[in-house]
């Protein structure tokens, strides 16, 4: 080092290297990192008697009266380079004094395109997802990415496994420990409280309408898997039936001709469905609804002589899969009714889609029946569904969804905009349930 560059080195140390500087090199350090001139003024409200007797030092004049303290970032950078303590200014001096400056606008950018690429796989496989487009946004909103993995590699890497998982729901039958390993090489990846878990967990309740933070709990996580048809274990996904024939030669098969017989509604477990060896015998249609009322209906009304009769509970979870699975391998033809709302309808499709049914007063010609004055034919008078200014109340609402078993069915719900809750046309469900109905109607 010269004489000349100690000479200057101590100048400026001098000048801005005290404490009683520091504040303003930090000033106009920030300035500088955020992209900002060195011109105008920086004011310390409150200045000591020493930051004041400094400033006036280095600017050679009063620094003015009062608490506050304003100094010119100009006469500064002039003070600098006429001295020879910072030859190329008051940038010069910052960077000598603290080192390189940061570019803070082009580290925003960098992270922001660090953190648009973490959620590129993500994005694709909701593209194609309307249903997920509230919960992606939600995921934003939230910054509950950011949380459990606060490095866009770490979030990449985790956001691709969501969307690997996303990308398979719903997923009728499948163990969530199988869904883990497949999706993250991790049977536990989906665990409570293992980040992927919680991410996965929230765009399950996303696909079936729940909210996202939703309501805690084991039941209420078991619950949310279940409607996607991703269950946590064998025991605790559940099928309600009332009807099926049974068998004498499989423990399944008594447990559901001794619940026919008794004219019982009879659940099964996903367990013991999995070791029942062979299809089950259906003796032909099988009724599917959507509401556990209409089995218990059922049940009370007609006992023994219910027809083959099965409940998908809302979202079918997989013990329900796999039952209807094996009535359709036994030759079981299905007949299926539900709410007529978005959900149910979105519901039917699946099953629709599936299987394919007769629709059980689930077309247009049932939806108007019971909207209409007189409420959908029955029977018997007495049996009548629930008057029509009851099921006005009920506005339809969500995202329309297609009706495959009859098109014209999903347009006009759009337009009449009501919902019709199985519960209201119970009646005359029961009557068509009935073995000899004077009035069986149209499924």
């Amino acid at each position: 080092m010269t004489g000349a560059d100690t000479t200057g080195k101590d100048r400026l140390r001098r000048l801005l290297g005290g404490e009683e500087t520091a504040w303003l090199v930090e000033r106009a350090r920030q300035r500088l990192e955020r992209g900002r001139p060195l011109t105008g003024t920086v004011t310390l409200s409150t200045a000591t008697a020493a930051q004041r007797r400094v400033a006036e030092l280095l600017l050679g004049r009063r620094a003015g009266a009062g608490t506050s303290l304003s100094v010119s970032l100009e006469e500064v950078d002039r003070v600098l380079r006429t001295s020879g303590a910072a030859p190329d200014g008051l940038q010069e001096a910052v960077v000598r004094l603290r080192g390189p400056l940061r570019d803070l606008a082009g580290e925003r950018e960098a992270s922001a395109s660090a953190w648009r690429e973490a959620f590129e796989n993500l994005d694709a496989a909701t593209a194609t997802r309307p249903e997920l487009a509230g919960w992606r946004a939600w995921l934003e909103s939230t910054g509950l990415v950011r949380r459990l993995a606060p490095d866009p590699g770490q979030a990449r890497h985790l956001l691709d496994q969501l969307a690997r998982v996303v990308a398979r729901l719903p997923s009728p039958g499948l163990p969530i420990g199988r869904l883990a390993a497949q999706t993250s090489g991790d049977a536990h990846a989906l665990d409570e409280g293992r980040p992927l878990g919680t991410l996965a967990l929230s765009a399950a309740k996303a696909l079936t309408g729940r909210a996202y933070p939703g309501e805690a709990g084991a039941d209420a996580r078991r619950a949310a898997w279940a409607a996607v048809g991703v269950h946590l274990d064998d025991l605790s996904s559940l099928v309600l039936c009332l009807g099926l024939p049974g068998d004498d030669r499989t423990p399944t098969g008594r447990m559901l001709a001794a619940a026919r017989a008794a004219g019982e509604p009879c659940v099964l477990t996903l367990r013991q469905l999995r070791r029942h060896d062979g299809p089950l015998s259906s003796a032909g249609l099988v009724r599917i609804c959507e509401n556990p009322v209409v089995v218990a209906a059922a049940a009370d009304e007609l006992g023994p002589s219910c027809p083959p009769l099965v409940c998908g509970g809302g979202r079918p979870s997989a013990a329900v899969w796999q039952l209807l699975d094996l009535l359709s391998e036994g030759g079981g033809r299905f007949a299926y009714h539900g709410d007529f709302d978005w959900g149910g309808v979105a519901i039917a499709a699946a099953i629709h889609d599936r299987y394919g049914f007769e629709p059980w007063r689930f077309d247009t010609a049932a939806y108007e029946a019971a909207l209409s004055p007189a409420g959908p034919s029955s029977a018997e008078p007495s049996t009548a569904a629930a008057s029509p200014a009851a099921v006005s109340q009920a506005a339809l609402t969500g995202r329309p969804c297609p009706t495959p078993w009859d098109p014209n069915l999903a347009e006009v719900m759009e337009r009449r905009a009501v919902r019709v809750e199985e519960e209201l046309v119970l009646p005359v469900l029961l009557s068509d349930l009935s073995p000899s109905p004077r009035d069986r109607g149209t499924w």
